[in-house]
């Protein structure tokens, strides 16, 4: 089986980071950046556009490319490798009541750089990344949940 291709974004609003908890129903306290499988036949900016207004109802501006991360399901078969994208706040505010209309995503929130430390998030370079800038890259790991 091929590996799955998704997109993520890195977004920084009044120096807070955009996470969300991809475990509907609260099954796990795991974060991580908005973002989703890619679809055929749209570019990466444009799946990364849908998927960010899917989960959160905001429109952004994707950027440039600033982090790979890879993880693997080995008993399984599955292998997704993620590229991320600096993005901009181009429209729209989080609102509680807003639903991923796959129903993935339930929780959504603006997070400092203080407030990371304290929450489990993936992949581990993400906040470096987001502050500090730079491009990351976290090989191949086991999927966690």
């Amino acid at each position: 089986m091929s590996p799955r291709l998704a997109v993520r974004a890195v977004l920084l609003h009044q120096n807070r980071l955009l996470l969300v908890n991809a475990y509907a129903g609260g099954i796990s306290d795991l974060w991580c950046a908005p973002g989703g499988g890619v679809e055929k036949g749209a570019s990466l900016p444009d799946n990364l556009r849908r998927e960010v207004f899917e989960e959160t109802g905001l429109t952004v501006k994707v950027g440039p490319p600033c982090l790979v991360n890879e993880f693997h399901s080995p008993g399984k078969g599955f292998h997704q490798v993620e590229l991320f994208f600096r993005c901009t706040l181009e429209a729209g505010a989080l609102d509680p009541d807003w639903q991923d209309p796959e129903r993935i995503v339930d929780q959504r929130r603006w997070v400092t750089q203080e407030e990371v430390a304290g929450i489990r998030l993936k992949p581990d370079s993400l906040p470096r990344v987001a502050w500090h800038r730079g491009f990351g890259y976290d090989p191949l790991e086991l999927i966690v949940s």
